[in-house]
């Protein structure tokens, strides 16, 4: 069977009876089989995925097929399934079996897609590298000596590698577009509350978000109007209406692009990334668009604004796993206090351990409002910068990364270089905003470059509209 890469491939040979559902799933069982050294999945559901393929297959027939039926899709480890381990690649939710399923993963299957399995990732979403995980690292199938971005690294490569159609990952502080700028695929995070929650283990509950990989905008846009939407199991998410994003995709307008001063200048720009992105701009002018230079002087304040935050939602949001109800227990405890300290010491990996700890320091009495508060409220100055910013232009335009992929083990020691990773993709997640990720060249290594784009709350037609002409006046 030849390598499909969009979704309209699947459904023109779905359409001619070229293929079936059953060999479209056999076909990717195969592929993962080959490349299961990658180590992106960490479980697949080949039988079930071979029934719902069988009962599909049965709807094509009679003519009542959903709109995604033939499309395979991976989930990370994050989210739940019914029937179906998920343990946030973390040794403390070892054998934890899920008693529900993900809204967001639920509105896919109600229109007939096919999910073949779960996928690796830094635990608990917490890394830049996806080599913090209970099941091993994920190799970059674009060089295997290299990471392949976090924390929704096997997500990542899933698509990356023709393993399935789309995936699903989360996006906390960069964790869907970094890893496909390291990948050259297209990696969604929407607007917070645009896509239900419920199901999702949670990291960082105030930043977390369902994102997209993909090899087209358009399987990117069609994903995101079923997942889209209001549910009444998750009171955070927006009632605001969907657009049907995949039918939206032409873009015929002059726009005002903008693009931060501090991004470009920053000593940590890889010197090709850099040019990439100004040819990008260039392009842009030359066909008639408005792109100006801006300054954000809030940058540096990004960083340390999101790892206080976040870890101080962690610190509450982990609190609960403490091997009494579910998950791993220690066999070493000899009374209460000892089970709960020695299950999460041994459950909990060490950059896990780490944020905890950073986020009960800044969550204590003594310096709640020291750290905590003031975050707080610089996060409030990064949005309302960055909304301001966005009313007067259509788009930000930035790296996505200030490096590419790099080699396994060069950060591990230092966890102040993991996290300046992040150091462009925290503004979206500090200010709720959508923004994508789009593969923009490669490197003197052949590596992937990536770009991302930003734009308003809620502008997710015209993002990934914008995003189509992008690929279109790059390919």
């Amino acid at each position: 069977m030849e390598k499909f890469i969009s979704f309209d491939e699947i459904k023109k040979s779905l359409e001619k009876k070229e293929t079936d559902c059953r060999s479209i799933v056999q076909h990717y069982l195969k592929n993962i089989e080959t490349k299961a050294h990658l180590n992106a999945f960490v479980e697949v559901y080949e039988q079930s995925a071979l029934e719902q393929a069988d009962l599909i297959d049965q709807k094509l027939a009679k003519g009542n097929a959903g709109k995604l039926a033939g499309m395979v899709v991976g989930i990370k480890d994050l989210l739940c399934y019914t029937g179906h381990e998920a343990n946030a690649s973390s040794k403390i939710l070892k054998g934890f079996e899920s008693q529900f399923t993900t809204t967001a993963i639920q509105r896919l299957l109600d229109e007939d897609a096919i999910v073949i399995g779960r996928l690796n990732c830094d635990e608990f979403g917490m890394g830049s590298s996806n080599e913090n995980s209970a099941h091993g690292k994920v190799l970059n199938a674009a060089d295997e000596s290299r990471v392949p971005g976090g924390s929704s690294g096997g997500s990542a490569v899933a698509v990356q590698a023709n393993l399935c159609t789309t995936s699903l990952g989360t996006d906390t502080g960069g964790s869907v577009r970094q890893p496909a700028a390291f990948t050259g695929v297209i990696g969604m995070k929407p607007t917070y509350s645009r896509v239900s929650r419920w199901g999702l283990i949670a990291y960082a509950s105030s930043f977390d978000c369902i994102g997209i990989f993909s090899h087209t905008v358009k399987d990117n846009a069609l994903v995101m109007e079923i997942m889209a939407g209001h549910d009444e199991f998750d009171s955070t998410s927006s009632r605001k209406s969907v657009l049907p994003y995949s039918q939206l995709l032409h873009f015929d307008k002059k726009a005002k692009v903008a693009y931060l001063k501090e991004t470009l200048e920053s000593p940590a720009l890889q010197p090709e990334i850099k040019a990439n992105t100004l040819a990008i701009l260039e392009r842009l002018k030359s066909e008639g668009h408005s792109v100006d230079e801006v300054n954000f002087p809030l940058l540096d304040f990004i960083l340390p604004t999101y790892y206080i935050l976040t870890t101080a939602e962690a610190s509450s949001n982990l609190s609960r796993f403490d091997g009494v109800k579910y998950g791993y227990r220690t066999p070493n405890a000899h009374n209460l206090e000892s089970m709960y300290k020695l299950t999460r010491s041994e459950g909990f990996g060490e950059e896990v351990k780490r944020r905890i700890m950073l986020g009960t320091f800044v969550l204590s009495a003594s310096y709640h409002d020291a750290y905590f508060t003031k975050a707080q409220k610089v996060r409030r100055l990064i949005k309302d910068f960055t909304e301001n910013l966005l009313k007067d232009f259509d788009y930000i335009i930035m790296p996505t990364t200030p490096s590419t992929a790099f080699k396994f083990g060069e950060h591990s020691g230092n966890p102040v270089a993991m996290y300046l990773e992040d150091l462009f993709t925290v503004q979206a997640s500090v200010s709720g905003v959508p923004a994508i990720s789009l593969p923009n060249g490669k490197d003197e290594q052949g590596m992937p470059i990536g770009l991302q784009v930003i734009c308003n709350s809620f502008k997710e037609a015209e993002l990934y509209a914008f995003s189509n002409y992008l690929t279109e006046l790059t390919s």
